[in-house]
């Protein structure tokens, strides 16, 4: 099985209340995954690789005002949020050095250069990404996002950059409204899927569109955004994913290039969500 990363605070750090993303989850997966490489945090300069710091300066002092705040719509930040969300970056990049998969929270491909999105803070996958290429030599990275939410935060972050290569299956439309049909460019692939699509459709569509590409890329790392809110059953998705089809999807990611990483995005059924992580444990 690959190596683990978490920490024990995040079933702690950024309580939400009753908000869909929850300590629970990372409680849930902490039962059934108990040994794990301890995470650390990020430093401002590595989260500052994709933010700017008038953002992270943002989560710091909010976080540190002690007042429960809605830095969007969805994204409450909280007394201990920015140790939180630092905690899950450094998780990220441990990550990326053990070829292993993160479970932190809160998740991060919404988050955009300058602002929180959608539950995420900081986009710890972008940070992983730039802290392989200016840590780990590995120039050409590719980015694969299977979350039933487009990442639009991560697909501004890299849009344009011909080092990096973003390719996303979401349910569309749907929640952020970005990722549609056609929009992309040479290192931005976004691939809709409609409501109810499940473990033939998706795979398909992988098969098909992304796998030919990130190989016509040829990255030197890969990097999944591993979402399971497009699991059958999960309460902010529509997609019928099974764990079988996870597995599988894992499987054909490992085959992708020599080195690869995982990290937790959404998945909003605690009761679930430790048997989806381990389909992808099993098979990658």
């Amino acid at each position: 099985m690959i190596p683990l990363v978490s920490h024990r605070a995040f079933a702690e750090l950024h309580p939400t209340g009753g908000h869909p993303e929850g300590q629970e989850r990372i409680r849930a997966l902490h039962a059934a995954y108990p040994d794990f490489a301890e995470a650390r945090p990020a430093t401002v300069e590595e989260v500052a690789a994709v933010h700017g710091l008038d953002h992270v300066e943002t989560v710091r002092v909010v976080s540190g005002s002690g007042h429960p705040t809605l830095l969007d719509a969805d994204t409450i930040c909280t007394e201990t949020t920015y140790e939180a969300a630092l905690l899950a970056a450094g998780a990220a990049i441990q990550a990326a050095e053990l070829g292993g998969f993160s479970l932190a929270r809160p998740p991060g491909h919404h988050a955009l250069p300058d602002r929180a999105m959608g539950f995420c803070l900081f986009n710890n996958v972008a940070v992983a990404a730039r802290f392989a290429q200016r840590e780990l030599d590995l120039a050409r990275v590719a980015i694969l996002d299977w979350d039933v939410h487009h990442g639009n935060g991560t697909q501004e972050i890299f849009w344009g950059d011909a080092s990096v290569f973003f390719a996303s299956l979401h349910q569309w439309p749907y929640y952020p409204g970005s990722g549609g049909p056609g929009e992309g460019n040479d290192t931005t692939l976004n691939v809709p899927l409609e409501a109810g699509s499940g473990d033939e459709a998706v795979l398909a569509a992988l098969d098909d569109l992304v796998l030919p590409a990130l190989a016509a890329f040829a990255p030197d790392f890969l990097l999944v955004s591993a979402g399971f809110d497009a699991a059958a059953g999960d309460p902010l998705g529509g997609l019928e994913v099974t764990a079988d089809g996870f597995g599988a999807l894992a499987a054909r990611a490992s085959g992708v290039c020599e080195r690869l990483a995982f990290v937790l995005e959404g998945g909003y059924e605690p009761e679930t969500l430790p048997g989806l992580v381990g389909s992808v444990l099993v098979a990658s």
